[in-house]
């Protein structure tokens, strides 16, 4: 049996503008993002019409592979994390200690967490999924009632649990295992040399990478978009400045355009000027200083919010989202084909015209029925109106998994090359079995806290009638400060909104370099000193691609994050392939090892004939 093959060859320049940099990579990422943010300001229509169209065309295909892969990238951690030879083996070279205390090694995932996700969503996932998740598509329980707590619950913890840590350590127990065990470059092709060997080598390896940067850019470009949102929600509070704000239509008021992008400028000059002074090296103070920040978030809650209904809601939840891990794993809803869902419909639906069909097929997972049978056509009966509106029912489930928890997968995914390789940085010298249940079960459980004290907090506001509906009309981004209006009185309300407008601030700024800084360190062959002119222009590259996609939304009258959210849902699909080949090449790469070590083969970077 042969050593592995750990001869993993980045060709990067030597001198010139791209010195130290692997320039396929470079140029063609900058290429394709250049040409994305062309598209999207030269023709918005276009470009907003033809992602959304993409989109849907590919969550009809691609849906139930989204969702069978997470749940496969969970299970599979779960195995390797109980095969023994496997799971002892130390990421790092044998004998290694760890380089940070178990204490800070959680400290630091825990802040890998409490990022702009959980500022954005603490409030908004589990009272949206109040309103509408599968079992009340389904009719089990009434929307935004005591019953539906339950269940929106259980898939809130699906969202922000193992599954979605599950997806982080992939990426990055792969990246720690072949950088730290076998002494190869920090970058994806490395996890994937056991399947290809030399072929990593040549341009393969560099798409591969060019693929992770893509997905990275448009990752952490949803996530700023959402922070961004939520940061003009929280300076119109304090400044009442109209300008930052849309009021046309019925709905609240939602961030304008020129409110996002003014924001947006402010977030990455400032993360510009800490890659140019060299005030990115006081990225653990801002880190420090965010988990003092959300710390006092959180304590706002448990003194002032409902702490007891939020606790007795984590252990409920907890065990509900244990007992259906399996089904939440692999359940992939399927929207039937037009002709079909033609066939269940009711004898007297069958007089109704074509176009009138098509819109109660397209109906959504949003609605009540009440809203779908007063937009049926006259002449339609109760008992017809509750047929057509169960012959929707997987329609309606379909949409809400791609709306809901495709998107998720997709965002995570698209994030995974940032946070998995913050994680690997961070694992030197763990074990494997510590570094998946370390790693998935801490920051899920931190989120869980998050959700059901900020999320309970806001659900018991309006089931006993205190928000009086303020919590549930406002906006997503919004949802937080809506939340501390209804339990703080003014004065201290005032305090914490700057409070969360500082926190969202340092989040969106560390985030934004954080990016910038694993772009350069893929593009640079694993190297973690990035160039300074180089972080300067992805801090470019990536304000303009986020502003081109608002702005195109814009033009096309939709959510101004929805062709951002689009953008990442195509993006993060081929990555998805990629990891889901990390999984088996790190098993082949596990098995492998277990075999050499037992006949005295060399496994690390001693090693260098291909496998």
């Amino acid at each position: 049996m042969k050593p592995p093959f750990t001869d993993v060859e980045v060709s990067t320049q030597d001198d010139g503008f791209y010195e130290g940099y692997s320039f396929p990579i470079a140029a063609i990422s900058k290429f394709t993002i250049v040409a994305l943010v062309l598209w999207a300001l030269i023709v918005p229509d276009n470009a907003e019409s033809t992602l959304s169209a993409w989109n849907s065309q590919l969550l009809d295909v691609f849906n139930g592979f989204y969702i069978i892969a997470v749940g496969f990238f969970a299970f599979f951690l779960f195995a390797i994390a109980l095969w023994p030879s496997a799971g002892r083996r130390v990421l790092g070279a044998p004998g290694e200690g760890t380089e940070f205390t178990t204490f800070s090694w959680f400290a630091m995932m825990f802040g890998a967490g409490l990022g702009v996700g959980l500022m954005v969503y603490a409030t908004a996932e589990p009272m949206g999924l109040w309103a509408s998740n599968p079992e009340i598509l389904k009719g089990e329980v009434a929307a935004s009632t005591p019953e539906a707590v339950q269940s929106a619950y259980r898939y809130t913890f699906l969202h922000y649990g193992f599954h979605a840590w599950a997806i982080y350590v992939v990426t990055g127990l792969s990246l720690a295992y072949y950088a730290f065990t076998r002494g190869m470059p920090l970058t994806i092709r490395s996890a994937l040399t056991p399947i290809f060997g030399r072929l990593m080598n040549t341009f393969l390896g560099d798409l591969v990478d060019i693929l992770g940067v893509l997905a990275t850019i448009l990752g952490v470009g949803v996530t700023i978009g959402f922070g961004v949102s939520q940061l003009v929600d929280g300076v119109y509070s304090i400044t009442d400045m109209d300008w930052l704000m849309n009021a046309t239509g019925d709905g609240p008021p939602k961030p304008s355009s020129v409110g996002l992008i003014s924001a947006l400028l402010v977030i990455m000059v400032l993360s510009t000027l800490s890659a140019v002074s060299g005030v990115g090296r006081g990225v653990k103070y801002l880190s420090n200083l965010n988990l003092v920040l959300s710390l006092i978030l959180l304590l706002t809650f448990v003194v002032f919010g409902s702490f007891g209904f939020a606790m007795t809601t984590y252990a409920t939840a907890f065990v509900d989202y244990v007992i259906h891990f399996v089904p939440l794993s692999f359940e992939a809803y399927t929207v039937p084909g037009f002709a079909e869902f033609q066939g269940t419909l009711p004898t007297l639906a069958q007089d109704l015209t074509s176009e009138e069909i098509t819109a109660i097929y397209n109906t959504g997972p949003w609605g009540t029925f009440e809203s779908f049978r007063d937009g049926l056509p006259e002449g339609i009966d109760e008992a017809t109106a509750a047929s057509l509106w169960s012959a929707t029912t997987d329609g309606r489930l379909f949409k809400w998994q791609a709306g809901w928890t495709t998107f998720y997968w997709a965002w995570w995914i698209a994030f995974s090359p940032f946070v998995g390789l913050f994680l690997a940085r961070i694992s030197r010298g763990r074990t494997v079995r510590e570094f998946i249940v370390g790693a998935v079960l801490a920051p899920a459980l931190v989120c869980f806290a998050w959700m059901t004290i900020l999320g309970g907090t806001a659900i018991d506001a309006e089931i006993s009638g205190l928000a009086g509906g303020a919590i549930a009309d406002a906006t997503t981004t919004n949802k937080l400060f809506a939340t501390l209006g209804v339990i703080l009185e003014p004065g201290l309300l005032s305090i914490l909104t700057v409070m969360c407008v500082v926190l969202i601030l340092t989040f969106l700024v560390t985030s934004a370099d954080s990016g910038i800084l694993v772009m350069n360190t893929i593009m640079s062959g694993g190297s973690l000193q990035a160039g300074i002119k180089h972080r300067i222009i992805w801090g470019v590259l990536m304000t303009l691609v986020i502003a081109a996609l608002l702005l195109a939304a814009e033009a096309g009258g939709g959510d101004p994050l929805g062709a951002l959210r689009n953008a990442m849902i195509i993006g993060a699909l081929p990555f998805t392939f990629i990891m889901v080949l990390m999984c088996f090449s790190l098993a082949k790469a596990l098995f492998n090892d277990s075999r050499r070590e037992k006949r005295g083969i060399p496994t690390g970077a001693e090693a260098y004939p291909a496998e």
